[in-house]
C-alpha cells in the first residue's frame, strides 16, 4: 500500500496535521484578510514574533523528540513537519527581520489564498496518510 509505515504515531500524527492544516486553509480561502492583520500584527510587535518564535521551537522540539523516523515516505512527511517547525522557530528568534519582510511580501490576500490552495492539499494529503495508512511490522 501506498501509506504503509512502520509506526502507529506516524498515523495519528498525520491525522492530526491533516486537520489542523485543512481547517487553516479553509480560513486561509474564506478569510484571507483575517490572516494579513495577523501578520501586519506579528509585524508591529517584537513580543508577539518572540511569543511565536517560542512556540513554534517548543512544538518544533516536541514533534523531533516524539516522532523523528525516516523509513518510509509517509514517516518522512510526518517528521518533516517537526523539523520545519523547529527550523521556522530558530529562525525568527534569530532574524526576525528577515522572516516578517518574507511574511509581509506574503501578506496579500491574493496571495494567502495561493497559500491556502498549497495548505489545502497539503492538509488533504496528510489526513490521506492519517486515515489509510497502516503500520506492518517489519519481517
Amino acid at each position: 500500500m501506498m501509506f504503509d509505515t512502520f509506526a502507529v504515531l506516524t498515523i495519528q500524527l498525520a491525522r492530526v496535521y491533516g486537520i489542523v492544516v485543512l481547517i487553516f486553509a479553509v480560513t486561509a480561502l474564506l478569510k484571507p484578510d483575517r490572516f494579513a492583520l495577523a501578520l501586519s500584527d506579528f509585524e508591529r510587535s517584537p513580543g508577539l514574533t518572540l511569543l511565536g518564535a517560542i512556540v513554534a521551537v517548543i512544538l518544533g522540539v516536541f514533534l523531533i523528540t516524539l516522532h523523528s523516523v525516516w523509513t518510509d515516505l509517509s514517516a518522512i512527511l510526518v517528521s518533516l513537519l517537526g523539523w520545519l517547525s523547529l527550523v521556522k522557530g530558530a529562525l525568527l528568534l534569530a532574524t526576525p527581520e528577515g522572516f516578517l519582510k518574507l511574511a509581509s511580501a506574503m501578506s496579500a490576500p491574493s496571495r494567502i489564498r495561493l497559500w491556502g490552495i498549497f495548505a489545502l492539499i497539503l492538509g488533504a494529503i496528510y489526513l490521506a496518510i492519517g486515515l489509510t495508512a497502516h503500520a506492518t511490522v517489519a519481517s
